[in-house]
């Protein structure tokens, strides 16, 4: 059973039901955060390991600024 996405929010974790709700409250996660950037680790479909997302607020916008395998 694949694991849920966690979300590192500054010092507390938040743990989403789905990559989905992720994406629709990613703005609101970012303007909790003090230092305007989030961390999600996640599972990715057909894939092995845990694969990370640094997001923040780039010219208005929720992005992605660096991703990776851990």
């Amino acid at each position: 059973m694949p694991r849920k996405p966690c979300v590192n929010i500054d010092e507390k974790q938040i743990i989403c039901k789905t990559y989905r709700e992720f994406k629709r409250t990613v703005a609101e996660l970012l303007r909790e955060s003090r230092y305007n950037e989030i961390v999600i680790f996640r599972e990715r479909r057909g894939e092995w390991g845990e694969w990370f997302e640094k997001w923040s607020i780039v010219g208005g916008k929720p992005k992605i600024t660096k991703q990776g395998w851990m």
